[in-house]
């Protein structure tokens, strides 16, 4: 069995910015900060107009978040066994590397384009979770992000939990 990986779900209270209905994948959180890829927000442009040396591709790409967004992250199910790849659960591998996105869009396994990405500082998001900004699902596979339509998954996630989302309360738990 494989260590789960981590969606930040926003939570119903947070409006007005960004994050409002996000899903994060979230690829590391330790003592330094956190940092994630949004994975619910289709850009206007394709993969294809970013990028014109990958033509048939006219799929769009992903604001992964307002942190540099000329960084591209792609994300693909089957790895394609070169240096800079990040395999986070059967089926879900990562990577920055430009030279892998050129190898997996020629292998023809589907792929997410991903520019940009969300960050915080030293216990910036442990806080942020603490207040109830962010709702944490774990899940060993990577359906929620290769089944679940874009739209939809921010309700996936919750329902993935059991959570109603208006029984959500801003503030978090208090003790």
């Amino acid at each position: 069995m494989s260590a789960p990986v981590t969606f930040l779900v926003a939570s119903p209270h947070l409006r007005g910015s960004l994050f409002e209905g996000a899903v994060i994948l979230l690829l590391e959180h330790d003592t330094k900060g956190a940092m994630g890829l949004i994975v619910n927000a289709p850009m206007t442009q394709s993969v294809q107009e970013l990028m014109p040396e990958l033509t048939g591709h006219p799929e769009v790409a992903w604001l992964g978040g307002p942190v540099d967004p000329t960084l591209g992250w792609c994300l693909y199910a089957q790895p394609v066994d070169m240096e800079g790849e990040l395999r986070l659960v059967p089926g879900l591998t990562v990577s920055s590397s430009l030279d892998v996105l050129r190898a997996v869009e020629r292998s023809g396994q589907p792929f997410m384009l991903v520019l940009g990405y969300a960050g915080w500082g030293a216990g910036q998001l442990t806080e942020e979770a603490r207040e109830g900004t962010w709702v944490w699902v774990e899940q060993t596979t990577p359906e929620l992000l290769w089944d679940v339509p874009a739209a939809e998954r921010w309700q996936s996630a919750l329902d993935r939990l059991g959570v109603d989302a208006s029984r959500i309360v801003p503030g978090g738990a208090q003790a």
